[in-house]
């Protein structure tokens, strides 16, 4: 007796439906990454706005390399700028919001410091 095998594989409609999860995925990952480029200009931003001495200097140099790096979700006023012994250490945190379908939306929350 020779017994049949059973064909492997998608269907055209599971084929569809893989296919546009592959897009929509896509699509986010293109509006998450340069949110995620922000946030590491925005650490360079902060690592050089940590060689100031004085609060208004640190945001000033911070609000010089933001403009440079075209930064525009946080500014040198949301900076928290403190001292660790005999350096300065720049704080930040803030929040991005994606857009994704109806009232669903990606929240991203990004912080960090200087070293």
């Amino acid at each position: 007796m020779k017994l049949k095998r059973q064909q492997q594989g998608l269907t055209f409609v599971g084929l569809l439906i893989v296919g546009v999860v592959i897009v929509y995925s896509g699509v986010v990952l293109a509006q998450v990454a340069p949110t995620y480029i922000e946030y590491l200009a925005v650490q360079k931003a902060a690592e050089k706005a940590a060689a100031g001495s004085t609060v208004a200097e640190v945001r000033t140099i911070f609000d010089k390399a933001a403009q440079i790096d075209d930064i525009r979700t946080i500014t040198g006023k949301d900076l928290t700028v403190g001292k660790e012994g005999d350096r300065v250490v720049v704080s930040y945190a803030y929040t991005r919001e994606i857009h994704l379908a109806g009232p669903a939306h990606l929240v991203m929350k990004y912080e960090g410091r200087s070293k």
